[in-house]
């Protein structure tokens, strides 16, 4: 430590000092040696040390101050913009593969490679040393972080995002943390100049994060998707479930309030339905799921949203439209800044600018790029960063160390022609095998460029795995061992067509469905069985569209939504059983057997109603039955 002193300064050597941890000290040694910063600032918790940063930031140019009070904006290079897949890797010993599906680098080799481009990488700038908390602070759940970066902006986004960790760290003792490493390398106009040596490495070992020559914060904020790497090795390993999942609280009937959890790929819903009106939010992103007391217990591991913005509007989000336009400390990035210094995005209220500065540099309408392409006013992978405390929905135990207890899962996909709108498993293996592990979701011309493709994603987490698909599986299925009531699994599908290719539902008809799921996690509503779960009553759906959204919900729209599509649901089928015999071999046997009971039940349906099959069918069956055996 003592050779640190000249980097530090009195002040903040103390700070470290007061950190009573070897093995920090040592991280920290080792690579402010490495990267050679001309300067070093400690950040506590302290409201002055949290101030100092957000003026850096602007003192660098790397945000910019808008007409808003508390708003200021960030744009990445042009190259910079969205999470670089392909350079992003694990680093793995000899010996150890985590399977098909993930992109890896010999442990020894990345090592090299990451240590050699840090090398007096930060001569010239300031580094940050921040301490952040992965979930609630004082909680079993939490994580501490320590994050070492030389860009003002990533440690100004944290602090938005993540609760504050200077104080955990003087309690750590000799628990692990998570490390990570960021250098946004030379600048050129206040943007990362070598992005073509852009790497983000993975060290799942030693749990570090590197990550260099980028500023977008899909790889640079390291406690977001790159620490959930890290949370599913751990909790895979400790038997808790880290999860790409929202957190919410669904308010029933007398003040109950039942949360859930949901899985949603990008673009389905997922941000909409975590924002429902009338219901509030725990956590729009990332989960970690524990049992306790017999119970599973979630809490967010984030306080605040670093979301997409593009398409947000006042009608369809309106708790998200009223915070972007009040005062309050919020990061917009790479959006359209107009000369009144106001900002706009694809898809917001209202015309669209006639000039402005986006990520291109100047912008006005028609501007193309050198391949000939129209450049939007914002990029479409244009975010807001913000503190959830901004939500008018936010829950009042947002940041309980306990956690929610949860009562439901929700899983939900972009799907045109196969799941009905909400449909319950019939049990937590039938759910997270034919719901989560099947999870499936049709590409839009936003996200690939190409439109209906499905793109095989189980449980929405199939980008940030570090554990081999099928011990993940394996964990989720053992999860609830030893509990006497699981949480209930259900599919939503917001996206459902008809044969002319209009859409069977509305935006806001996720109220109903999330107000059927309370309830049936209560037991308060009957269901239909069918042979892929069970569906709602048309009466149970007719009461719940009057209450909710004063609607008169007709039993021909029922009888379309939630029409049996037995030829789809076959032909999913075998693409999830191709899929895994091919790619996942040794997949847990149950999941086939599930899958292959499926296949049948869904066969038998066939054979006695045909290949579509409408809900009246089922209850027909089902009362048939009872009178038969009940006289």
């Amino acid at each position: 430590m003592e050779r640190l002193k000249t980097k530090l300064g009195k002040e903040d050597y103390q700070k470290l000092i007061r950190l009573n941890n070897p093995q920090l000290h040592r991280f920290i040694t080792q690579y402010i040696e490495l990267c050679n910063p001309d300067k070093v600032f400690v950040c506590t918790d302290s409201e002055e040390d949290i101030q100092y940063i957000r003026r850096e930031a602007t003192r660098s140019e790397e945000e910019k101050k808008l007409a808003m009070n508390g708003h200021t904006v960030h744009f990445d290079g042009y190259y910079d913009q969205a999470r670089d897949k392909e350079n992003t890797k694990f680093l793995l010993p000899k010996g150890i593969d985590l399977g098909p599906s993930i992109n890896a680098i010999d442990k020894e080799e990345g090592l090299k490679e990451i240590h050699a481009l840090l090398k007096g990488i930060m001569k010239g700038h300031r580094l940050y040393i921040c301490f952040f908390c992965l979930g609630p602070t004082g909680s079993e759940f939490s994580i501490p972080c320590v994050q070492l970066t030389d860009s003002a902006y990533v440690a100004h986004s944290e602090d938005l995002l993540y609760r504050p960790g200077y104080e955990e760290f003087k309690k750590l003792g000799d628990k692990r943390f998570f490390k990570f490493v960021h250098s946004e390398g030379e600048l050129e106009r206040s943007v990362s100049k070598n992005v073509s040596q852009r790497r983000i490495y993975i060290d799942i070992e030693e749990e570090i994060i590197y990550s260099v020559n980028t500023q977008y914060g899909g790889n640079t904020i390291g406690l977001k998707k790159l620490a959930m790497r890290l949370a599913i090795n751990r909790a895979s390993k400790e038997g808790w479930l880290t999860e790409h999942m929202f957190v919410m609280g669904i308010h029933g009937s007398k003040g109950r309030i039942t949360y859930f959890t949901g899985a949603f790929p990008s673009l389905c819903g997922k941000t909409s339905t975590s924002m429902v009106e009338g219901e509030t939010i725990v956590g729009d992103d990332i989960a970690y799921l524990r049992k306790k007391n017999e119970r599973i217990y979630a809490v967010n591991v984030e306080k605040g949203i670093f979301g997409i913005i593009q398409g947000v509007n006042s009608k369809d989000d309106p708790i998200i439209w009223k915070a972007l336009h009040s005062p309050g400390e919020i990061i917009f990035s790479n959006v359209l800044v107009t000369p009144e210094k106001n900002v706009y995005w694809i898809g917001k209220d209202g015309k669209v600018p006639k000039k402005g500065f986006n990520h291109s540099g100047e912008w006005f309408p028609g501007k193309r790029n050198v391949r000939g392409n129209e450049i939007t006013p914002s990029h479409p992978n244009a975010r807001f960063t913000l503190e959830m405390k901004l939500l008018v929905n936010a829950d009042p135990k947002l940041d309980d160390p306990k956690g929610v207890i949860i009562g439901g899962l929700i899983y939900g996909g972009r799907d045109s022609d196969t799941w009905v709108p909400v449909e319950e498993s019939f049990d937590w293996v039938h759910g997270v095998i034919t719901k989560g592990a099947s999870l499936e979701s049709e590409t839009t011309a936003a996200t690939l460029g190409k439109e209906g493709v499905r793109r095989f994603n189980p449980m929405s987490n199939l980008d940030f795995l570090s554990i081999p698909i099928s011990k993940y599986i394996e964990n989720h299925l053992n999860f609830v061992s030893g509990l006497k009531a699981p949480p209930l699994i259900f599919s939503v599908n917001y996206f459902l067509k008809d044969s002319a290719g209009n859409f069977l539902n509305d935006k806001i008809d996720k109220r109903v469905w999330l107000k059927w799921m309370e309830l049936r996690s209560h037991k308060e509503v009957s269901a239909i069985k069918i042979p892929t779960g069970l569906i709602p009553k048309y009466q149970d759906l007719k009461l719940l569209f009057e209450e909710m959204l004063d609607k008169d919900y007709v039993k021909e729209d029922y009888l379309k939504q939630f029409t049996l599509r037995v030829p789809e649901n076959l032909a999913k089928l075998e693409r999830i059983i191709k899929i895994y015999r091919n790619k996942v071999p040794d997949a847990p046997k149950i999941l086939f057997k599930v899958l292959k009971e499926q296949k049948e039940r869904l066969i038998r349906a066939k054979e006695r109603h045909g290949d579509y099959i409408p809900p009246d069918a089922f209850e027909t069956a089902e009362t048939t039955r009872f009178h038969r055996l009940h006289g």
